[in-house]
């Protein structure tokens, strides 16, 4: 998963977008943006159990 995040304009305390592969998730601010791919990143490394067929 490629992800990206960038404002969205030049100015200050302007909205900041997170984009994952094609889809686009928009933040207030850049702390709220870089939050949200701190815990996905955290979400992604965790282990996923498969579960046991009978």
């Amino acid at each position: 998963m490629n992800i990206l995040v960038r404002p969205l304009t030049p100015f200050p305390d302007s909205a900041w977008q997170v984009r994952l592969d094609r889809h686009n998730v928009t933040f207030r601010n850049e702390a709220e943006a870089k939050a949200f791919v701190d815990t996905l990143r955290q979400r992604l490394k965790a282990p996923h159990p498969l579960p046991v067929s009978a």
